[in-house]
Formats: C-alpha cells, sequence, structure tokens
C-alpha cells in the first residue's frame, strides 16, 4: 500500500532527509547556526541577531526593573511583619503565655526524657517535670518576697540617699554637669524606684488581676501539652511539607528547643554564680541588705546587658549611703570582676554557642521586646532572638547556613587575593 510510503526519489539539489528519532527540525524551534561558504572558501556562520525586550519589557528587564521587584518584597516583608507585631500586641494574653511555656519546656525537656528513659509513664513523667518546677519557681517568688518585697522600702531609700550623695560628688568633677541633668537622672530614677512597676505595688497588684491569672493558667496548660506531646505537636505541624523542606523543619525544632533550653539552663547557672560571688562581696564589704540585693542580681542576670548594669548601679549606692565611697568603689571593682570572670570563663563553657549574638542584635532585640511587651519581652526578646538565628544556622543543613547567612569569600584573579 503507498499510504505513508516516503519517495526515495530526491531531486538534485535537495537535501537529503535523515531517518530517524529527531532527525527532522520542528518549524517552531529557533534556526541553528550554519556554516555558509563565501566566495573566498571560509566558512561564515550566520546566526540570528539578538532579540531585545521593548516597551514595558525593556523598562523591567533592567536594573529598575529589579529594584522595583526588591522594593516590593521589601514592602511585603515589612507588611507582614507590622501584621504580625499588631497581632502579638492585641493577644498579649496569648502570645506571652504561649511563648513563657515553650522557653520552659525546652528547659525542662530533657528531665521529661530522662524520666522516660528510666521507664516512667509519659504522663507521669510530664506530671513530676512540671512539679519541680513549680517548687523551683516557689522558691524564687519566696526569696522575692522575702527578701526583696518585704525589705524594699529601705532598699530603695538607701538607692536613692546615696544617688543624693554621689550628687555632691559629681558637683567637684573637673567637667561640667549641669543641675538640671543631675536633676532629670534623679527624677527618673527616684520615679522608677517608687513606681508600681517594681517592689510590692508591682507584685500584689499583678496578682489581683484577672490577666495575670487567666494567663498563668495558659501557660501551664500549654507547658503540660508542650512537655508531655511536644514532638508529636511538632510533627503534626510539619506534615504538609515533604522531602528537603520536612528535613529542614526539623532540623529548625531540634535547634530551637537546643537553644531555648541551653540558654535558659545555662543563664540560670550564670545568674546563681554571679548573685553568690557578688553577695559574698558584698557581706565582706559590710554592705546592709546582702540577701535582697543578691537576689536581684539573680533576676537581672536573665536581662543581657543592662541586667548586671542596673545591679551594679543598685548595689553601689546601697553601698555608698551605707558604708561610704571607697566601700562602694570596692563595691563597683567587685561586680565589674564577676562580670568579667562569667563572660570571659563561665558563659562560653556553661553556654556554649547558645547566644554568639553581637551586642547590637541584643540591645535591638531587648528594645524590641520591652515595647512589645515591658519586663516579660525583655526577659523573653534575646532567648528568642537566638533562637531565630541558630535556626538560620541550620537552614541549608546541619552546618550549612542559609545563602545569605553564609561567610562571604573574597574572589581571587590568578592564585592573588582581589583587591578591595
Amino acid at each position: 500500500m503507498g499510504l505513508g510510503r516516503r519517495r526515495s526519489g530526491k531531486r538534485t539539489g535537495e537535501p537529503t532527509e535523515a531517518v530517524g528519532a529527531g532527525a527532522v527540525a520542528s518549524r517552531d524551534e529557533p534556526v541553528r547556526d550554519t556554516p555558509a561558504a563565501d566566495p573566498g572558501g571560509t566558512d561564515v556562520r550566520t546566526s540570528d541577531a539578538p532579540s531585545h525586550p521593548s516597551g514595558v519589557s525593556a523598562l523591567w528587564s533592567d536594573g529598575v526593573g529589579r529594584a522595583g521587584t526588591r522594593s516590593v518584597q521589601v514592602l511585603a516583608i515589612v507588611a507582614l511583619v507590622a501584621v504580625a507585631v499588631f497581632a502579638i500586641t492585641r493577644l498579649t494574653l496569648i502570645v506571652i503565655p504561649v511563648l513563657i511555656a515553650l522557653v520552659l519546656a525546652a528547659a525542662i525537656s530533657p528531665l521529661v526524657g530522662l524520666l522516660r528513659r528510666k521507664g516512667v509513664p509519659s504522663f507521669l513523667a510530664t506530671v513530676i517535670a512540671l512539679l519541680a518546677l513549680v517548687v523551683v519557681l516557689g522558691v524564687v517568688v519566696w526569696l522575692v518576697v522575702a527578701a526583696v518585697v518585704n525589705q524594699w522600702p529601705e532598699l530603695r531609700d538607701q538607692a536613692i540617699d546615696g544617688f543624693d550623695e554621689l550628687q555632691a560628688y559629681v558637683q567637684d568633677l573637673p567637667f561640667q554637669i549641669t543641675e538640671e541633668q543631675v536633676a532629670s537622672v534623679r527624677d527618673s530614677l527616684v520615679g522608677l524606684l517608687q513606681s508600681d512597676a517594681v517592689g510590692a505595688g508591682a507584685l500584689a497588684g499583678a496578682s489581683q488581676t484577672v490577666d495575670f491569672v487567666a494567663g498563668f493558667f495558659v501557660m501551664v496548660v500549654v507547658l503540660f501539652f508542650f512537655l508531655k506531646d511536644g514532638p508529636a505537636i511538632w510533627e503534626f505541624l510539619l506534615r504538609p511539607f515533604e522531602g528537603a523542606r520536612y528535613e529542614r523543619g526539623q532540623r529548625i525544632g531540634e535547634t530551637t528547643v537546643r537553644t531555648l533550653g541551653g540558654y535558659v539552663r545555662g543563664t540560670a547557672i550564670v545568674a546563681a554564680v554571679d548573685a553568690v560571688a557578688i553577695g559574698i562581696g558584698l557581706a565582706i564589704v559590710g554592705v546592709p541588705l546582702v540577701i535582697p540585693l543578691s537576689v536581684l542580681v539573680f533576676l537581672l542576670a536573665f536581662i543581657p546587658l543592662v541586667g548586671a548594669t542596673l545591679a551594679g548601679i543598685l548595689c553601689a549606692l546601697v553601698a555608698l549611703v551605707a558604708v561610704g565611697p571607697v566601700e562602694a568603689l570596692i563595691v563597683v571593682a567587685i561586680v565589674i570582676a564577676v562580670n568579667q570572670l562569667e563572660g570571659d570563663l563561665l558563659q562560653p563553657v556553661v553556654m556554649g554557642r547558645t547566644l554568639r549574638l553581637h551586642p547590637l542584635v541584643i540591645l535591638v532585640a531587648l528594645t524590641a521586646g520591652t515595647v512589645l511587651a515591658g519586663l516579660t519581652g525583655a526577659v523573653l526578646a534575646v532567648p528568642i532572638a537566638a533562637s531565630i538565628w541558630r535556626a538560620i544556622q541550620v537552614w541549608d543543613g546541619p552546618d550549612l547556613p542559609a545563602r545569605f547567612a553564609r561567610q562571604k569569600r573574597h574572589e581571587t584573579v590568578d592564585g592573588a587575593p582581589a583587591s578591595s
């Protein structure tokens, strides 16, 4: 039959048709470079001229288009951040207890894991760990109430008198400090010490509010489920992801828990050492109110950078009015020495790589946390920032940060570093 049969004959000068798959080029394919003979015998390749976008396409294919695209992306990110901040400020009663529960769960999850490995049922192990945490927090609250709140009026008066005495020394300095500047600082200090944000007023006021009780209840319930079913909850949240994205989610979850737990446990150890060391120094110098000052040192140690400074100032002011200027300088030296030893020796050993953040990042995180959630936000801001940074460090692999966070290498030319 002649249907579908090819004609074998070809006219002279026509290219022979090749047989086989892919031998016949599609009409839609671009014409490839083909050699053409010129009169001089040299093969000359002919190709289509490069196509250039025109009109709107030309505008958005250059640097202006890329800049516009990046601007839209940045605006979208800023809008998402603004929505998240707005939601946090409106849902503080839910967000803050959940964050506190997450941090505490990360801190005591090793205890739950240890009890489970010993054969203790999951529910019972969670209850035991939760009760242990309640006992520890109860001891801390009792120390605060007994040592700080009950003696806060005396401690406040000692600090204010110490500042007044310091003011007299400041006026004799060789450089000029106006009375308005000193009065402004004094008014701020007195307002802080006498406000309800510090001392018995804050504790009594907070404990009597419905928001505090509701938030505490939410925190305890969420903490219980985080301790009991934390890995299962995270596994459920990762179900929509597969492959590399699922593995990334697993790495981020494990890194976040490890970072938060290490931060809380490490900071608690560092704070306890600071409180004991500074307390012993205050007792040797003869400063009164050693116990409440030591408790304040312990609590303020959970606020990086700012906490140690505030504790040192308060101890120095009490020493100034109680025992004299020389002893106050000795107290300042003790606080500086303890903080230096903590930063150089204790913190690297206890916390390791948990909190390798630039001081500027810590300061910005503290400011943002304070603005959003007050003192609680200041305490939570730094561990959350550290967790985010550690998650970025394992974004593309166990030891492979996200592309934008990788250390860039200098380009070399002929084996020599390129000049910058």
